[in-house]
């Protein structure tokens, strides 16, 4: 069991998971949000080899369009 901080909050996982893991176990759709991880943006394009480990603090950030 792994414990992870998203956008503040204490989260467990099974275990580590890439990122696009993550945003599929949270029903988020990873073309439309911004990720930074350990104060790092992510670059979208490696969202699938970026691990998220023990003790991580993610922010995620959804983009909504409107007008």
């Amino acid at each position: 069991m792994i414990n992870v901080t998203i956008n503040g909050d204490q989260h467990s996982l099974d275990k580590a998971v890439c990122l696009v893991d993550l945003l599929e176990k949270f029903d988020i759709e990873h073309d439309k949000v911004a990720i930074e991880h350990n104060l790092e943006i992510v670059p979208k394009s490696t969202f699938a080899n970026v691990m998220v480990g023990d003790g991580d603090n993610l922010e995620i950030v959804h983009f909504i369009g409107g007008g």
